[in-house]
């Protein structure tokens, strides 16, 4: 049993190596270095409004939209890559189906964009 614990030292050891650069880095990060927030920093980050204000005061839905628009490039890239992939080395009947059905997914998403389009979510002012 030991034999067979001892092969899986050499993990411990990176595991325990990983750790105890992550805690270093972490605490000479938070104590070397500098720490003087200005005006800046506290200022509106992404979002268009402040992050200190009521929770309930009315902002823009072109922030919305742009996320939308995020969800849907990122859902297109995530599921066409592997798709590509895997598309040539399925048998022909498969392939049929496979096609079609990403041309629908494809098309589901191009309703989401041409809705994204006419909303003015392209058009940041």
């Amino acid at each position: 049993m030991d034999a067979f614990l001892l092969q899986y030292l050499p993990l411990v050891i990176l595991l325990g190596i990983g750790a105890i650069l992550g805690v270093l880095f972490t605490v000479a990060s938070a104590t070397l270095g500098p720490s003087a927030p200005d005006p800046e920093k506290l200022s509106a980050y992404e979002c268009g409004f402040n992050a200190f204000d009521d929770a309930r005061m009315k902002f823009d839905i072109r922030f919305y939209l742009v996320s939308i628009l995020f969800i849907i490039f990122d859902l297109e890239v995530a599921f066409l890559f592997p798709w590509a992939v895997t598309l040539l080395k399925l048998p022909a009947e498969q392939t049929v189906f496979a096609f079609w059905s990403m041309m629908t997914f494809l098309g589901v998403l191009t309703v989401g964009f041409i809705y994204e389009w006419k909303k003015g979510a392209l058009e940041w002012e």
